[in-house]
């Protein structure tokens, strides 16, 4: 359920009246024709295997305003490529394939690395990357969205209402970043937003103070979102990091360079599910346990070129502060699932809390322990300034892998 309250820092665009998913399409078919939109889906091959995908690509079908969708495809072989050229076939909208796994596009990805201004690891970030690279490279494009290919709950009313507002020339907004309740089969999700971000947020400016950056990200209702959309003027200076901390340096990117009155957050749906992570405690290179170190490593990074200065002492407070602000969340979720008829198992909400407060301190010794590591991919001006012409054969390659 929608309300209208504002928090002060990021403007919040409810779902307060169910306007129809036809008449924000009809509006949007409008705008598309000075402001062209595309649209990236970074995928893995596997994920054309399940069932989110296919009702995904049905749903894309009816949407008319989108000029062009960019789909990354990660560990594919050559015939599992011709497979998702062929899955991606019903798509009306021009739609091109980065097949990241094959020669002409590792071709390009070792040209960068020569120069190193390659990402260094495979993932989620380096395929986004290179397919901002690719929409850059076609120049056909104003406003650019990307979301997740794993929404079991998809519906193309959540891609209207995440690019409207980029997309709306009344409004001033140059990116927007989705919302939307994680509760699905009668169980409360989001456990790495509500039980890792939202205390170690508070718990940094217990410890350090008040801190504008921190205010911001607490702005937004759910920052660990994988949908946004933004103006494609913006993307040759987004400097994004290659693991799990996607999200969170998409948002600290956004911060660096816009005003935070062109930043929003919409409402996109009343209800969202996806594949869930599992929560890896004997494996941190895996699952959850992964995803909290590279979040609690961004937010470290960007703090520290802010200035704020950290310590072994400083994650050792953070830890204990972080932990007891976390348990007295867990309260709270608990109270609110009961009285909505909710479940929540507190053991594992707790185990959960255990394992990345160890997380916390181990980001933190990585953080002190590499002070020469440099967390980002370079962005695409920077490419553009050191191979000119790497840029064209970037769009060669993914022509003639598409032709």
């Amino acid at each position: 359920m929608g309300d209208f309250h504002q928090n002060g820092s990021v403007a919040t665009l409810h779902n307060l009246t169910r306007t129809p998913v036809e008449e924000l399409e009809r509006q949007l078919k409008l705008f598309s024709g000075t402001r062209k939109i595309t649209l990236i889906l970074p995928s893995l091959f596997s994920e054309l295997e399940g069932p989110a995908l296919s009702n995904i690509v049905d749903e894309l079908s009816g949407a008319q305003y989108i000029n062009h969708v960019v789909i990354g495809l990660d560990r594919a072989d050559k015939d599992q490529f011709a497979y998702a050229r062929e899955y991606f076939s019903r798509l009306p909208q021009r739609h091109d394939i980065l097949w990241h796994d094959g020669p002409r596009l590792q071709a390009i990805d070792k040209e960068l690395s020569d120069a190193d201004l390659a990402p260094l690891e495979p993932g989620k970030g380096r395929n986004v990357w290179y397919c901002i690279g690719y929409t850059l490279a076609s120049r056909n494009s104003d406003v650019v969205a990307l979301h997740d290919c794993d929404i079991v709950t998809y519906s193309r009313e959540m891609l209207a209402r995440l690019v409207y507002p980029v997309a709306n020339p009344a409004f001033p907004y140059q990116f927007c970043k989705g919302f939307y309740p994680r509760i699905a089969d009668g169980k409360l999700n989001g456990r790495v937003s509500r039980l890792l971000v939202t205390p170690l947020l508070l718990a940094l400016q217990r410890v350090s103070g008040h801190h504008e950056y921190v205010d911001y990200l607490q702005g937004f209702r759910y920052p660990l979102a994988g949908e946004f959309a933004m103006r494609t003027a913006i993307l040759p200076d987004i400097r994004i990091p290659s693991d799990w901390g996607l999200e969170i340096g998409v948002l600290s990117e956004v911060w660096r360079n816009l005003s935070k009155r062109l930043v929003c957050q919409v409402d996109i749906s009343d209800a969202y599910d996806h594949k869930h992570q599992p929560l890896s405690q004997d494996d941190p290179q895996r699952g959850l346990s992964r995803m909290s170190t590279d979040i609690s490593k961004a937010l470290f990074r960007k703090l520290a070129t802010d200035g704020m200065i950290f310590s072994q002492e400083t994650f050792r407070t953070l830890k204990a502060t972080y932990y007891r602000t976390a348990l007295d969340l867990i309260e709270m979720y608990y109270n609110d699932a009961v009285i909505n008829g909710l479940y929540v198992d507190r053991h594992i909400e707790e185990a959960a809390v255990e394992l990345f407060a160890g997380n916390i301190v181990e980001a933190g010794h990585t953080f002190l322990e590499n002070p020469m590591e440099t967390p980002f991919i370079p962005n695409w001006s920077r490419v553009q300034a050191a191979n000119p012409d790497l840029v064209r054969k970037l769009e060669e390659a993914v022509r003639a892998d598409n032709s």
